[in-house]
This record gives C-alpha cells, sequence and structure tokens, in this order.
C-alpha cells in the first residue's frame, strides 16, 4: 500500500507522502473580511504553495475570485447577480486576479500559467485530452497552473457549459490530473454535525466515508454571499473526487500552515479517503466505455522500456499499427508476439502514426502535424 493510502481512523496517517495536489481556494477566503481581493491572504496561500514546491510537490491551483475582482472595480454592489452582470464582472476581474497571483508567485521565482475551463473543454474526448497534457505538461516544467471556470461563456443558462462552482472544477481537475489529494480550503475549518453558527453543540467531523453511505449533517450556505458554493457542493465534489482515487479533504484556509499539515499527515479538517486506488481508478477508465480501438505493435526494446520504466511510447519503437483509430482513442500496445504490455489514449490516430513509425520524434512535423514526441504519453497509460 502506498504511504498515502496508510490512514488512522481519525484523519490521515503521519507522512501522507502526497506528490501531486489540487488546492481550491475560494471566494470567501481569497476576499477575506472585504469586498476586494485580500493580498495579504493570497500571498499567505500562496507561501504554503510554494513551500510544497520546495518540498518537491506538484501544484495546481483552483481559484475563484475572478467575479468579485472585477465587482470591485467595477464598484458594483452584491445585489448584482444577473448572468450578463457576473460575464461582466468576471471579464474585467480574472485579469486582475491573474496579475495578483502572477506578482505573488514571481516573489519565489514560481512561473504561473492560466487556464479557464468549461464544462465543454472536458466533455469532449480531444478537450479532455488537450486539457490534460497540457496541465502535465506545464507540472513537468515547474509551472504552477492555475484554473478557473470560464464564467465569461460558461453560464447557468447555457446548458452543460456550467460547472455550478469551483468545487465541483477542482474534483474534476484532480482526476484530469491523476492528484494524489484535493484540498478544499474555505473559512470554515470542515464539515460540522450541524451548523456551527447556529448550533453551539456542533462538533467537527475528522472523517467520513463517503462509499459507506450518506455524510452526516452539515454547515451549508456560503459565508457573506461571496460566492456561489457552499459546504454541499464541498461534499459532492469529495464524493466525485474519492471515487476517482484522490484523497479530499475540507479544511480552513485561514489555518497559516494548513497544506504543510496535510501533507504531513496531520489531522486537519475533515478528511474523505479515496474508495478506490488512484490505479485502479485509472485502469477502470481505460477499460470503461470506450472501448480499445485498435493495436500497436512495438519492438522489443520499447516494449521492454514500457514495462521496466514507465516511460512514454514514442514513435522509434513502433513496428505496427493495426485497426482504425482516431487521436484521443484507447489503443493497445502489444509485443511482437501479440502479448498486451500496456492500455493508453494515442496522441496520433492510426493513419498518421502509420506514416511517423519507426521515426525519431524531431521527425514527426516533417511527415503529420505534430501533436506531441509521444505516441502514448505515460501519464494516459496503464501498464497491463
Amino acid at each position: 500500500m502506498s504511504p498515502r493510502g496508510n490512514v488512522e481512523a481519525g484523519g490521515l496517517a503521519a507522512g501522507a507522502g502526497y506528490r501531486r495536489i489540487v488546492v481550491k481556494v475560494g471566494t470567501t477566503l481569497l476576499t477575506h473580511e472585504t469586498d476586494r481581493l485580500n493580498i495579504r491572504m493570497m500571498a499567505a496561500l500562496a507561501e504554503q504553495m510554494a513551500q510544497l514546491r520546495d518540498d518537491g510537490a506538484e501544484v495546481v491551483l483552483v481559484s475563484s475570485g475572478a467575479v468579485a475582482a472585477g465587482r470591485h472595480v467595477l464598484g458594483l454592489s452584491r445585489e448584482e447577480r444577473s448572468i450578463p452582470h457576473r460575464q461582466v464582472m468576471a471579464a474585467a476581474g480574472q485579469g486582475r486576479l491573474m496579475h495578483a497571483y502572477e506578482q505573488i508567485f514571481d516573489w519565489r521565482q514560481i512561473p504561473v500559467a492560466q487556464a479557464l475551463l468549461t464544462r465543454r473543454d472536458l466533455a469532449d474526448r480531444l478537450g479532455y485530452l488537450n486539457v490534460r497534457n497540457t496541465l502535465l505538461s506545464l507540472l513537468e516544467r515547474g509551472v504552477i497552473p492555475i484554473v478557473n471556470e470560464n464564467d465569461v461563456v460558461a453560464v447557468d443558462e447555457l446548458e452543460g457549459e456550467a460547472f455550478g462552482d469551483n468545487d465541483t472544477l477542482s474534483a474534476l481537475v484532480a482526476n484530469l490530473v491523476d492528484a494524489d489529494l484535493l484540498a478544499l480550503l474555505g473559512r470554515v475549518p470542515g464539515l460540522y454535525t450541524a451548523d456551527p453558527h447556529v448550533d453551539p453543540g456542533a462538533r467537527l467531523v475528522p472523517r467520513v466515508d463517503l462509499q459507506e453511505g450518506e455524510a452526516p449533517a452539515e454547515a451549508g450556505g456560503t459565508l457573506g454571499g461571496r460566492g456561489r458554493g457552499g459546504m454541499i457542493t464541498k461534499i459532492e465534489a469529495a464524493r466525485l473526487a474519492t471515487a476517482c482515487g484522490v484523497d479530499t479533504v475540507i479544511a480552513s484556509g485561514l489555518d497559516p500552515d494548513v497544506l504543510g499539515k496535510l501533507t504531513r499527515g496531520e489531522r486537519v479538517g475533515t478528511f474523505f479517503p479515496a474508495a478506490v486506488s488512484r490505479m485502479e481508478s485509472r485502469k477502470r477508465w481505460m477499460r470503461s466505455g470506450l472501448s480499445t480501438r485498435g493495436e500497436i505493435v512495438v519492438d522489443d526494446g520499447a516494449a521492454d522500456v514500457l514495462r521496466r520504466s514507465n516511460r512514454s511510447l514514442l514513435p522509434a519503437g513502433v513496428q505496427e499499427v493495426i485497426g482504425t483509430f482516431a487521436r484521443g482513442d484507447i489503443v493497445s500496445i502489444v509485443d511482437r508476439s501479440r502479448g498486451r504490455v500496456a492500455a493508453g489514449i494515442a496522441n496520433y490516430g492510426a493513419s498518421d502514426l502509420t506514416q511517423i513509425k519507426g521515426l525519431h520524434s524531431s521527425e514527426i512535423s516533417k511527415r503529420v502535424s505534430h501533436n506531441g514526441d509521444e505516441v502514448v504519453h505515460r501519464s494516459n497509460m496503464v501498464l497491463i
């Protein structure tokens, strides 16, 4: 069992060993008792993420706050809640939100990148693959991706476009990048047995196993009316993430070392253990409704590298292409005796792959449109 799977009854175990973490921060936390972005709070959270980076972890930040930033700069009141006003505020605020993060992380010499997503981006097969590959490539280059819903185009009236809140988005991103941990940070310390704002006897629930039943009563609603999410959306996000093999924690971002405590395995907030291991989740997905579309036959050297070194499949190792498949389809990778080596998502369709098989990656663009140096990236592959 991996270190992150060793969980005590009351919360995390010592030495949780998280190496890829998605951190979601909400509007009420980022504004922190004001009607505008609180740069001091943003800097404190960024410093914790920078420390995770220093300790060898990879971080994806899912950040709300664009609408709040736009509301402040445009001088609009909170009563302005219509879709057009929300779009205007998001358009005016997203740049300011990113500019603030760029300056803050620049103090630590950490590059950041913006990713604005809609549900359509992840529902489309090629869109999902493109977003996944981009985020993973950014992480490999030491960049912190900053993800937000594209509120300018994704609105509730456009069916199928909107996530509805960044809690849901963060769970989808955690699954997208194969995260070890999803940290949902707000101003509330976690899930309670009742609403602590009205019931002085409410107790913090340290652990919830969602696969074993319904979550207990909780402190619903948002603080100050600044954000869209609440405890209900966080529980649903935890349900989605844990079903995909991602440990999830709801905790207070006001704790000055909350992320450090989580990665050290300390008991913070409410812990939701993954329902399955991450690898089990990946294998299930690879073998689910999207049936295998074709086969890629590789030479002995490539088969040995894939089995032993967890490397990506390069065109140089491809000997034969069997079947008809498109970029983004799941394919089987087999050795010369047709024994299955792995399954993965193809970066090239069968016709393009036929033209570049056996070639060095630098020669790809001379034959077909360049979709990456790899035929199948190791992050989109599971060994059989």
